[in-house]
Formats: C-alpha cells, sequence, structure tokens
C-alpha cells in the first residue's frame, strides 16, 4: 500500500481518538505533532465509524422489533459512552456561555467553568430529546438496515458540519483545545467534503428519495450556517465548545427534518 493511502488511514484513527474515547494504537501517532489541520479530513468517515456501534445495536433492536424509545435511548447512550459525552459538553458549555454571558469575554469565561447551568440543561434536554423522538419515528417507516445506514451517515455528515464552522471563524481564545489543534487546511475541508458529498447520494440511495434527503442535507447545512453565524457575531471565533455544539445541532436538525418528511 502506497504511503499516501497509508497517511490517510492513520488521520481515520487519529481523527477517531480526536472525537471519541475509542482506543486506538500508539504507532498512529509516531512522529505526529498534535495539530489537527491534515487529519480532519477524515472527519465525516471517522463519524460513521464511531457511529457503527451504535447503529448496529438499535439495527438489531429495530430487527427482533424492540419498542422504539427502549431502542434509540439504548442506541444514544451507548454513542455517548463511545464519543465520552464530548460533544454534548461542547454544546452546553456553549449555551451556558452564548445565553448567560453578556460580551464575548463573559460567555467564554462561563464555557470554561464545567459546571453546568439552565442554558446548558435545557439545551441537552431539546436536542436530545429531538433526536430520540426523531429516531424513533424513522424506526417506524425504515427497515433495520436503512435504520444503521442513516446513524451513520447522519454522524458522519454531522462531523462535516462541524469542520465547516472550525474553518470558518478564528479561533476565540489564542490557547485552547481548537486553537492548539490549528485551523483545518483547506485542502483537507475540501477532500472532507468529498466524503460528505458521497455520504449525501447514498443518503438518497438508502431512502429512495432525493427530496427528503436534500431537506435533510439544507437542514443539517443551514443550521451549521446560522449557529456559525452567531458564534461569529458573538465571540468573533471559534471554540471547542462550539465546535461540539455544531455537531449536535446539525445532526439533531438532520433527524428532524427527515422524520417530518418520511
Amino acid at each position: 500500500m502506497s504511503r499516501p493511502a497509508l497517511s490517510f488511514f492513520d488521520d481515520v484513527a487519529r481523527s477517531i481518538a480526536f472525537l471519541s474515547r475509542l482506543p486506538v494504537a500508539d504507532r498512529f501517532f509516531i512522529g505526529h505533532d498534535g495539530r489537527m489541520s491534515l487529519t480532519v479530513r477524515a472527519f465525516p468517515l471517522a463519524g460513521a465509524v464511531i457511529a457503527a456501534p451504535a447503529a448496529m445495536l438499535a439495527g438489531l433492536l429495530a430487527a427482533i422489533q424492540a419498542p422504539p424509545l427502549v431502542t434509540v435511548l439504548l442506541a444514544l447512550a451507548l454513542m455517548a459512552a463511545i464519543t465520552g459525552g464530548l460533544h454534548e459538553d461542547g454544546l452546553a458549555d456553549s449555551a451556558d456561555g452564548l445565553g448567560g454571558g453578556r460580551t464575548a469575554e463573559r460567555a467564554l469565561e462561563i464555557m470554561k467553568d464545567s459546571r453546568i447551568g439552565s442554558y446548558g440543561a435545557l439545551a441537552l434536554i431539546f436536542t436530545l430529546g429531538l433526536r430520540i423522538a426523531s429516531l424513533a419515528a424513522l424506526m417506524a417507516v425504515l427497515p433495520p438496515l436503512s435504520l444503521v445506514i442513516l446513524m451513520m451517515l447522519a454522524a458522519g455528515l454531522s462531523r462535516f458540519a462541524m469542520l465547516y464552522h472550525w474553518q470558518a471563524l478564528p479561533p476565540a481564545r489564542a490557547s485552547g483545545t481548537a486553537a492548539g489543534a490549528g485551523q483545518p487546511d483547506a485542502g483537507a475541508v475540501r477532500t472532507a467534503g468529498g466524503f460528505a458529498l458521497a455520504g449525501a447520494l447514498l443518503l438518497a440511495l438508502t431512502l429512495h428519495s432525493a427530496g427528503a434527503a436534500g431537506l435533510a442535507l439544507l437542514a443539517c447545512a443551514g443550521t451549521s450556517f446560522l449557529f456559525t453565524r452567531h458564534v461569529r457575531a458573538r465571540l468573533a471565533g471559534h471554540t471547542g465548545d462550539t465546535i461540539g455544539a455544531t455537531q449536535q445541532l446539525s445532526e439533531a436538525a438532520l433527524l428532524a427534518a427527515l422524520a417530518v418528511m418520511l
């Protein structure tokens, strides 16, 4: 296998380690400086891989006709265990900071506080509730295999949405996880966009509906765009928390749009 091909698989492994708690062998980090500028090209694929265990659990339970709410709750609990609640934490911190901070400085200060406030709690409740309700509704109209593919694609596409947010804004802080990881390379974003486009086409084929897939993608893209615009106005830059929040919001929007359309 050629070195570029090996390098890409290294990036997939590094992306999985960055976005989840899944164990990744040390050999993938030999000589790596910790920056993610090029590694982010694998984010959509890594997102799909990270979601695979939870998606397969949901598909298995759907195949034996387990209750939809039980199925979805177990699958999302497994997903949270795999990611360590990384993106949920970012959503809660972002909601607290953006909701409670009158100035950018105060908002960033609140976002560094590990305690959760009312804005963060409400954001988690409503976003998680929307994902649960949407997936439960989709279970009623999709065969188990389609549900598995859908959950993996939603995870991959929402990781591209967070990459868009990351690239569109400069770091809001001089230090921190996002600043230390570096800005995404333009070529890496284009590569990730190619994977996202392939995922979009596969979504349309899985659903047998270009219209439903198109609306879902519009909801995902529109949500990430509007949230990025809001963060730009409030903070003038991104943080690790706002990047994670973008993933949660865009995935919830995608699933909700599909639940409405199908």
